[in-house]
């Protein structure tokens, strides 16, 4: 009887452990920044809102979950996700990857707030939102505040609640009809709207954390931390999933009530107003603008203590770095939400289809991910994404003629059928050099 209990403990804790690393990676990826794209999905999408999810499910929720597992497997740092490439390459991606996060995902929380929290009690200008957002968040930054860790924890799972308030009574008092759809293609429009929730980049930025907070725990081999990993990213994926495509659906519900050029943040607020009410969406929007606040705090922070690892742990170089940050984040951070989503797409155009690539490779066996098949497929991602990139910068008639020779190169997806063809080329030729 007593092995039987020591066993059923045993068995408590670890499950309870997988639990709580689901969780902490459920937390790890949900901003509260991204809360805002989903229901303008649903609005758009009408009738085909769950063709629209399962686009959406690629690159918001699969693509970071494997950059969890593709952590596991390695046991390293950011770095190591492209080392097998070359180092120059690799300390290029790492540096592209940070000054994305800084220039982007950071000042958009501080729009996010002001959108949501300010504009609506307050007629003060977006740019003193953002001054004082970032003087808050370069304070918080320099003195490693301990608050924002305790903060972050309490404030996810009562937004989840929330929302799935929200959700719920969507199917209750909601018009109920679904529109027709205003997407031409819905399943791709739904993944080129997942490179706008950053959560790949998040994967591969901060994915280390689990790891590292594995190796204080009991799973410390490789297999037990894989086995707990796989698990926990099915429970932070399931629960991605019902929000993200919840709230997807919410907004399909409700898009008759909603005008026909309201913005990301309207929506968002129009849904919690329309099933809460106006205290409901007062209190929404307050957990929103703190969450956003962490997720800022947690990038600079990341960013700043890469460069200070840079310099010799040069406090100096951190300082610098978290206050370069902080005033990037000023500057865009006064510009609408809207408006930084759209400057982000030829950026997400030309970093996305790399970090993807990256993330797959870094998760499959090493006889299939050599490192003469990471240059070949990380070389042509880079080619074939030229053109996605340019199609946001120049005018897509002069790129008429290269992209009707590419399949999927209209939709911004040129890359992927020539980085899957190389990779099953190279492999094909190395095996049959090495039997």
């Amino acid at each position: 009887m007593y092995i039987s209990g020591t066993k059923t403990r045993i068995t408590m804790n670890k499950t309870k452990e997988i639990w709580i690393a689901g969780f902490a990676l459920f937390s790890l990826f949900f901003g509260a920044g991204n809360l805002i794209l989903p229901p303008t999905l649903g609005v758009k999408a009408g009738v085909d809102w769950w063709i629209v999810v399962l686009g959406f499910i690629i690159t918001g929720i699969t693509i970071p979950i494997l950059a969890i597992f593709a952590h596991a497997k390695l046991q390293g740092t950011l770095y190591d996700f492209g080392k097998k490439v070359s180092p120059a390459f690799s300390t290029l991606f790492c540096f592209l990857i940070y000054s994305i996060a800084i220039a982007i995902p950071s000042p958009r929380t501080a729009a996010v707030t002001h959108e949501m929290a300010i504009q609506p009690f307050f007629d003060t200008p977006p740019i003193l939102t953002s001054i004082v957002y970032f003087l808050l968040v370069f304070l918080f930054a320099v003195n490693r505040a301990r608050i924002i860790g305790l903060i972050g924890t309490f404030l996810t799972p009562i937004i989840v609640l929330i929302l799935l308030v929200i959700i719920g009574l969507s199917f209750f008092v909601s018009p109920g009809i679904l529109g027709a759809s205003g997407f031409e293609n819905p399943f791709i429009d739904g993944i080129l709207e997942g490179y706008q929730t950053f959560d790949a980049i998040a994967g591969v930025v901060v994915g280390a954390v689990i790891i590292i907070s594995l190796d204080d725990s009991n799973h410390n081999t490789f297999e037990a931390k894989r086995t707990l990993i796989r698990k926990a990213g099915f429970i932070a994926g399931t629960g991605l999933l019902f929000i993200y495509g919840g709230l997807i659906l919410a907004g399909a519900l409700y898009a008759s009530t909603f005008a026909e050029n309201a913005s990301r943040t309207e929506v968002l607020a129009g849904l919690s107003t329309q099933t809460l009410g106006n205290f409901g969406t007062t209190f929404l929007s307050v957990l929103v603008a703190l969450a956003c606040f962490t997720t800022a705090v947690g990038i600079v922070t990341g960013t700043a203590d890469y460069i200070k690892g840079i310099f010799n742990n040069s406090k100096k170089a951190y300082i610098i770095t978290a206050a370069i940050a902080s005033i990037i984040g000023i500057i865009v951070g006064s510009y609408q939400v809207d408006f930084i989503i759209t400057v982000a797409v030829p950026a997400l155009m030309f970093l996305y289809p790399i970090t993807i690539i990256l993330i797959v490779l870094n998760t499959l066996p090493d006889k299939y991910a050599s490192k003469l098949v990471f240059r070949g497929v990380v070389l042509v991602t880079f080619i074939f994404s030229i053109t996605d990139f340019l199609g946001f910068i120049i005018p897509r008639e002069n790129l008429t003629g290269i992209k009707s020779s590419i399949p999927f190169a209209e939709d911004s997806l040129g890359w992927v059928l020539p980085a899957l063809l190389v990779f099953v080329v190279l492999n094909l030729i190395q095996k049959k050099e090495h039997p």
